[in-house]
């Protein structure tokens, strides 16, 4: 190890799972339900998971990164169905989280006696003929999900006992020892203060009390945090774009629909780098509707109609 100071940094060697063994990664504490070959749900705890696929796709997605020897892998390999459970920062809950992270139990060793009850979700609730993972009812968050086995040709993956290869890039086995998995978000459930947080508006008080963790570090013990109070930073005036350069934009966006200055001054506040996403949206709904000027008054149509199906 190289003890030569970088501008006040020391260069760390990198050696397997670099992001706790060699740095200090911040990531969610998660509980992954899945459905084990006698269609019984077992829990793992999980902090690799995050959004893959967020837009301009016909679906949302998260990334999943495991052991392929871990029993979440292989019952995803099997049924294709997870949910992952977020749960609130209680010094009981990551206690259960530790040892339900524990490898090599079987799923009856594991929830015999599980702290976390066990309730169905909306899929379960919409489609009782098929089966499908429980989830976890003190979760302040569940994503319902379903792998999409078909990225990177993975669809031909099965349970092994041990893996040679060819592996794949970015989905299912793709390793010697690992798996990714994308992960196709059918439903996001959220208790009730978060929910309507979301659509009615945040304040501090809406925020839900979370564990960041930072993994397995020093062979004794798992680290984490409680998140403390959640504060608010004002996005500065100054990184709204001018009504010129809106103006500018939108008059070169189509040749048939065009945007009144009024029209134009309820964009101001959208960032830049998304005007353009923006004005093309306007325009197919401007199309759509047999119209070729957008005044202030279809544009305040275009985001009522927006607002209302971010709440849907």
């Amino acid at each position: 190890m190289n003890d030569e100071l970088i501008n006040g940094f020391k260069n760390i060697r990198m050696v397997d799972n670099f992001y706790q063994t060699s740095s200090f990664f911040p990531m969610p504490t998660t509980l992954i339900a899945t459905l084990d070959e006698k269609g019984e749900t077992n829990l793992g705890a999980y902090s690799l998971v995050f959004p893959y696929y967020i837009a301009g796709k016909d679906y949302y997605a998260m990334v999943l990164c495991c052991r392929n020897s871990s029993n979440t892998c292989k019952n995803i390999l099997r049924t294709k169905k997870c949910a992952i459970n977020f749960i609130p920062a209680d010094k009981k809950y990551f206690k259960e989280a530790v040892r339900l992270g524990y490898p090599g139990e079987t799923t009856e060793e594991k929830m015999k006696d599980c702290l976390f009850t066990l309730v169905d979700g909306k899929r379960a609730k919409e489609n009782s003929e098929n089966k499908y993972p429980k989830i976890i009812k003190e979760a302040f968050q569940v994503f319902e999900c379903t792998w999409v086995d078909t990225l990177d040709n993975a669809q031909d993956d099965k349970v092994m006992d041990e893996y040679k290869g060819p592996y794949h890039d970015f989905n299912g086995i793709t390793s010697e020892f690992g798996a990714h998995f994308i992960l196709k978000i059918d439903n996001i459930l959220l208790k009730p203060k978060q929910y309507d947080a979301v659509l009615n508006g945040v304040k501090s008080s809406s925020f839900p009390d979370v564990p960041v963790d930072y993994g397995y570090r020093d062979n004794k013990n798992f680290w984490y945090t409680k998140q403390k109070k959640a504060k608010s930073e004002p996005i500065p005036k100054s990184k709204g774009i001018s009504l010129d350069t809106v103006k500018y934009a939108a008059s070169r966006i189509d040749e048939t629909v065009k945007f009144t200055d009024d029209a134009c001054a309820k964009l101001v506040k959208v960032p830049r780098v998304f005007l353009n996403t923006v004005l093309k949206g306007c325009v197919s709904w401007a199309k759509e509707n047999n119209v070729t000027l957008i005044t202030e008054k279809e544009m305040q149509i275009i985001q009522d109609k927006r607002s209302k199906e971010k709440k849907k």
